[in-house]
């Protein structure tokens, strides 16, 4: 891989499947994709940033992690019922924590894996769609 981040939303699900890929042929341990705080197009993310970290979603071999709160939640379960071969496997909510860890078992191709990513960012989390995802490990 050359490039690390897009803020178009072809070039982000490209790169998402592109990281995919990769991380498949390295056999690495995971993979970290991350957006700005920005979900208003603005891209002024300092306001937020020293407040919470910015979103992510990890992928490990069939398997995605991502945290999430109460109405992250629901819009992940509405989103996920959009995959009909993704399931959510675990919840874990501990009492120190402000939300849910989730785990969700998605066997596909990079670019299904890909979409859904982007999605999550989207959907999920509320971003515009000239938001700017980054792949920051592989």
């Amino acid at each position: 891989m050359t490039r690390f981040d897009a803020d178009d939303p072809q070039d982000r699900r490209k790169l998402f499947a592109d990281a995919i890929a990769a991380h498949r042929n390295r056999a690495s341990a995971f993979l970290t994709i991350e957006a700005d705080h920005d979900t208003d197009g603005d891209h002024d993310t300092d306001a937020d940033s020293e407040e919470s970290p910015a979103p992510w979603v990890q992928f490990a071999e069939s398997t995605f992690n991502l945290d999430v709160d109460d109405d992250e939640l629901d819009r992940l379960n509405d989103l996920v019922d959009d995959f009909p071969t993704f399931r959510i496997d675990q919840l874990e909510s501990p009492e120190e924590a402000e939300g849910t860890n989730v785990r969700i078992t998605a066997r596909s191709d990079a670019n299904r894996l890909a979409t859904f990513a982007d999605r999550v960012f989207l959907d999920v989390y509320g971003h515009d769609g000239d938001y700017r995802a980054w792949v920051t490990e592989i």
